[in-house]
């Protein structure tokens, strides 16, 4: 079984970001757990990432479409889309450590989405509708660091845009069997204890990690 460890934590280089400390946590009880094992991990901010823009992932799959050649360029920008494609199709287990921005994933998140959402690739068309194709006991966790609190039934919890995205992605379009998240949350809210937060998150992760591995 293999696993995939998004990061779309901009400064991804500062391990004191709460979503790196998870990221790090993650880390230390997957070697705990699967000593001969490794994990395979991509920095969404040090990389390329097509976007769908004309320019781009809008332009070349036109292009193809119409049966028109691509340009040196266009094929260098598919080779990454299909490069990514392949890469996340072969993880078993999908791990995405994001702070919340906006109340949503980041914006190299969002592009890399539109990179692996192909149809025919990870969901198809059907009369009935798009069904999912990533249904071999595939599995996606996101570690989520969020100056707010989402778990408190108030007007916080349906603006988490991340959560909703991201479960409908992979659940509902893409056919994982599984999404799950974990949050340190509240890092800018009143009464707050940070460590106690960060415990928290810590202890829920320990928890879904033998859950995400069963």
């Amino acid at each position: 079984m293999e696993t995939l460890v998004i990061n779309a934590q901009p400064d991804f280089r500062n391990g004191d970001h709460y979503s790196m400390k998870l990221q790090q946590r993650f880390m230390q009880d997957f070697r705990t757990s699967f000593p001969e094992q490794t994990v395979d991990l991509i920095n969404l901010y040090d990389m390329e990432i097509p976007q769908l823009t004309t320019d781009q992932l809008l332009g070349i799959w036109e292009k193809q479409a119409a049966h028109i050649t691509l340009s040196k360029e266009e094929n260098r920008i598919f080779q990454i889309n299909q490069d990514l494609i392949h890469q996340f199709k072969e993880h078993n287990r999908i791990v995405i450590a994001s702070p919340l921005h906006n109340f949503n994933v980041t914006s190299k998140m969002k592009d890399y989405i539109d990179n692996v959402l192909v149809a025919h690739e990870t969901f198809k068309y059907t009369a009935d509708g798009s069904v999912g194709l990533m249904t071999d006991d595939y599995k996606v966790m996101l570690l989520q660091a969020s100056g707010s609190i989402y778990t408190n039934n108030d007007r916080y919890t349906p603006l988490e845009f991340s959560r909703m995205y991201l479960k409908g992605i992979f659940e509902e379009l893409m056919g994982f069997d599984k999404f799950s998240i974990v949050r340190i949350q509240g890092l800018q809210t009143n009464g707050v204890d940070i460590n106690q937060a960060v415990a928290q998150g810590m202890n829920d992760l320990d928890v879904e990690f033998e859950k995400f591995y069963e």
